[in-house]
């Protein structure tokens, strides 16, 4: 199974600070640093033929509506030649259209999700579509079986009306471990949407939105070591370049890109 990386360089629906759509690029040229390698950890060497396929980025414009068209539409071609998406965003927004491309497809998976955020939100600042918005356009469309938080604190009380309406199943920083358990018994196709501000802001700089008392690196990649479903797709998002370090929160998300792939290869 082939992995194809798609790059979403959309910040439009920043509330905040834009520089997310910075972030394809700068994470590419991490994940094929020199200072390290292209394996990961399950075994596999990214730079063998037929592990990953880089589709370039996608033309998204400066309209809001038609940078999901496009998005959704090239996840959709993805999807249709048998290839799984791994998505570099961009702002948390995108998640919404490459679920839009799944569900054309008659696909409903359950989604893990790592934020600091639970984009939850009926509307944000008057948008409906902000990146603060994205899981209320999901689980109100129907698109995903089951959604899954991990790491979310930042809850409002409007927010918390929603994870009750819609049964998301959250899980703040201090219960990380007990979504462990629940994550491993999930069944049925799986989608990853992974932000960035899920961790410790100490650990990745380059975020627009930090939020202390995060999660760690490895435990986040502990939590996506105990899924044991088919991860049909992923994306990883919320990474600001021009927030960032000596390149660090890059090189954190070139480490979730690696990762993911072997999780979108899991089975084969």
């Amino acid at each position: 199974m082939r992995v194809t990386l798609i790059g979403a360089p959309w910040d439009g629906s920043s509330s905040f600070q834009r520089g997310a759509a910075a972030a394809p690029a700068s994470i590419r040229q991490a994940l094929w640093s020199p200072s390290s390698n292209s394996w990961n950890e399950r075994g596999d060497d990214l730079s063998a033929n037929g592990i990953l396929r880089d589709d370039g980025d996608i033309s998204v414009g400066e309209e809001a509506a038609a940078a999901r068209e496009a998005i959704e539409r090239r996840v959709h071609d993805v999807l249709a030649r048998g290839d799984r998406p791994l998505v570099l965003g961009g702002d948390h927004s995108i998640t919404y259209p490459i679920l839009r491309a799944y569900g054309a497809r008659g696909a409903r998976p359950s989604i893990v999700h790592f934020d600091a955020h639970g984009d939850l939100y009926d509307s944000f600042e008057g948008d409906r579509h902000s990146h603060a918005c994205p899981f209320a356009r999901v689980m109100e469309e129907g698109l995903a079986g089951r959604l899954i938080q991990i790491g979310v604190r930042t809850l409002t009380a409007h927010q918390r009306e929603q994870v009750s309406k819609f049964g998301v199943e959250t899980y703040g920083p201090s219960r990380w471990r007990e979504a462990l358990a629940v994550i491993a018994a999930v069944e049925g196709p799986v989608y990853v949407s992974l932000d960035i501000d899920v961790l410790e802001p100490m650990l990745a700089p380059g975020l627009s939105h930090a939020e202390p008392g995060g999660l760690s690196v490895r435990e986040v990649l502990d939590v996506l070591g105990a899924i044991q479903a088919t991860v049909i797709g992923a994306d990883v998002v919320e990474y600001n370049p021009a927030n960032d370090f000596r390149d660090l929160t890059a090189r954190v998300a070139a480490k979730f890109v690696k990762e993911l792939v072997g999780l979108l290869r899991q089975g084969t």
